[in-house]
């Protein structure tokens, strides 16, 4: 059973850390609430291939605000320090920042800005079956 600061995704985070090392890529699936667009990211930032930003793709701003503030907000912290948020005229990131919740289409830019996103260690694309343009061309 799951304390207070326990979610379901935490049991798997030592065997998707352990895969990534290996494997490059993976996909989680789990019941909404159960913890992977909060703790995935802070989990791989103890990965040894995890020296860069790790990039959380969400659908909308206001997801990618509300989920920086409670992930900064795990670490003490306000959003713009080591968790921050890119959305559409808005950049709340520091050079201190290595989890950033972006929207698809800040990622668009960005990859087209720099295809081999140059500091980055992880992209994670939350809430994927929202599909659409911008995360499927980021996907590619």
């Amino acid at each position: 059973m799951e304390g207070p600061d326990q979610f379901p995704v935490d049991e798997c985070l030592p065997n998707l850390i352990a895969l990534l090392e290996s494997a490059n890529t993976a996909v989680l699936t789990a019941a909404p609430g159960a913890g992977k667009t909060t703790r995935v990211p802070p989990a791989l930032l103890a990965a040894t291939w995890c020296s860069g930003r790790i990039l959380v793709l969400e659908p909308r701003r206001i997801a990618a605000r509300a989920s920086a503030r409670f992930v900064a907000g795990q670490f003490a912290q306000e959003p713009g320090g080591m968790v921050g948020y890119r959305v559409r005229m808005e950049n709340v990131t520091s050079p201190a920042t290595r989890i950033e919740y972006v929207t698809e289409g800040v990622f668009t830019r960005m990859i087209t800005a720099d295809p081999e996103l140059a500091g980055i260690s992880a992209v994670i694309f939350d809430e994927y079956h929202e599909r659409s343009l911008d995360a499927d061309f980021g996907l590619a």
